[in-house]
């Protein structure tokens, strides 16, 4: 079951944020700037017609867009009211920094890592924010530049000589 759409609504207006939402199959997301984050997942987790009390999962979305390339999404539980919530937050390529609401919700700790490991996306204030599934140094060969493989600009066959790939005996024949 998803959240009430005028709750939401009555605990972003008695915030003070701008915000719209987005409900799709009868599922619920509030889309919100970055700078309203801290606030909006506090007041969210306290308030008792909320009580979001558990983070699912952080993710990001890629639309490769000129403005607000991402978004970054939040899933969010009430065990006391069985609902559930979307935060989404766009984030522009030229400054892909979100705050880190590992202050709110512990587990977001390995969620933001994950999502700065794949996506690349910044997440200001993160108690110990490093690569997660990549290795430090995963880098391009030729710029330097680190490389994140969830972006939809990342070749699909990846970065030649920047990781070791297994054989591929269609293409290079049979192993002996």
């Amino acid at each position: 079951m998803y959240v009430e759409k005028e709750i939401i609504e009555e605990i972003a207006k008695g915030l003070s944020i701008s915000y719209s939402f987005v409900e799709h199959r009868q599922q619920l997301s509030i889309v919100i700037d970055k700078s309203d984050l801290l606030l909006l997942a506090k007041e969210l987790r306290d308030n008792p017609s909320t009580s979001f009390d558990m983070l699912i999962d952080i993710t990001a979305i890629d639309w490769l867009k000129p403005v607000n390339r991402f978004d970054v999404v939040y899933f969010l539980y009430s065990n006391k009211n069985k609902n559930r919530l979307r935060i989404k937050v766009p984030i522009d390529e030229n400054d892909l920094n979100c705050p880190s609401i590992v202050a709110i919700w512990e587990s977001a700790n390995w969620y933001e890592r994950e999502t700065y490991d794949m996506y690349g996306i910044i997440f200001t204030g993160h108690p110990f924010l490093r690569r997660f599934y990549m290795p430090e140094d995963f880098v391009d060969p030729e710029s330097g530049e680190p490389l994140y493989p969830l972006r939809k600009d990342f070749p699909l066959m990846g970065i030649p000589g920047s990781l070791p790939l297994p054989p591929y005996p269609e293409r290079d024949g049979e192993l002996k």
